[in-house]
């Protein structure tokens, strides 16, 4: 049994990531596509292409749909897609504020289907296994957690350089470090801000983002989201009885790679894995009320915030 899958939007992560990993997912279909351009979406190879959004909505066929459109248009069709019946899985930032973000859920809830929050790399095993050392003790209290997530890019013609539609280093790039925050620290429940610095693009967007915060009372955090700087990726946690950071294989966005994890001073070693195909898996499952894991409404609400928060700083 599989879930039939609709897709809103053919743009790179979705012929590049998702598209792929439904087509090789045990638990997945790729069943329909819709963008603004058809011979785009019939080379995702799906089973149908749709001429428009609202024609794959209408069909009943179509259990969960997959969007990855611009920040600026999550809100009108995950809340449209949740009130045609469907489940949803939608590209991060969910919303462009935590109040957009609770809406969707509101109306996930009155629907009575399910939102996530497609944060992939949250699906890695490497990840799943950080989380693990980072919240049962192995590390002791955790003190700190460094992370960035940098790379050099003009974006020409890209929604990511717009204020409008949601563009920025911070939602686009933050996004997946302050996810780390919450999953590392069962929430990040408190986050008092120390400082943010960002410089500014001709567009407006930021270019760069620091953040230094202290989460929960008791935990460091610093981030370094950038679209200006050299391609870094890093992620690293330190607890009063040792540290753990991402070694071989980017820390965020690593993909058919092999990996490892650094764990006072053993190294973990992970084979490669395609982190889509996983979160594709896990949410099929979900849907089919068999077992699964998924980024939660609470931690997708609460990291809306402390954008918000940083934003706002």
């Amino acid at each position: 049994m599989t879930v039939r899958w609709g897709f809103l939007g053919a743009g790179f992560v979705a012929s590049r990531g998702m598209a792929p990993a439904v087509h090789a997912a045990e638990y997945a279909t790729l069943f329909g596509v819709a963008s603004r351009d058809a011979e785009r979406s019939a080379q995702l190879e799906p089973e149908h292409v749709y001429g428009s959004y609202e024609d794959l909505l209408a069909d009943p066929r179509v259990q969960g749909v997959y969007i990855s459109l611009a920040n600026s248009q999550h809100l009108e069709w995950v809340e449209k897609s949740l009130r045609a019946g469907k489940h949803v899985l939608c590209e991060k930032p969910l919303g462009l504020n935590a109040t957009e973000v609770r809406s969707m859920f509101a109306t996930a809830n009155e629907c009575g289907v399910m939102l996530v929050e497609a944060v992939w790399a949250q699906w890695h095993p490497r990840f799943q296994r950080l989380v693990e050392v980072a919240t049962s003790g192995v590390l002791g209290d955790v003190e700190s957690i460094t992370s960035c997530f940098t790379f050099m890019s003009d974006m020409t013609n890209n929604y990511r350089l717009n204020p409008q539609m949601g563009g920025g280093a911070l939602l686009d790039v933050g996004c997946y470090q302050v996810h780390a925050w919450a999953a590392l620290t069962r929430g990040a429940d408190m986050c008092a801000l120390g400082g943010v610095h960002r410089e500014l693009g001709e567009t407006g967007i930021d270019l760069t983002t620091e953040v230094a915060a202290v989460v929960n009372g008791a935990t460091a955090v610093r981030a370094t989201s950038s679209f200006a700087l050299p391609a870094s990726q890093v992620l690293e946690v330190r607890g009063s009885l040792g540290r753990a950071q991402m070694g071989e294989g980017e820390a965020f966005s690593s993909w058919n790679e092999a990996t490892t994890l650094l764990l006072n001073g053993e190294v973990d070693h992970f084979a490669p894995v395609n982190a889509f195909e996983v979160m594709v898996n896990n949410v099929s499952q979900l849907i089919m009320s068999e077992s699964g894991w998924c980024v939660s409404p609470e931690q997708s609400v609460r990291v809306a915030e402390i954008l918000d928060d940083i934003q706002s700083f």
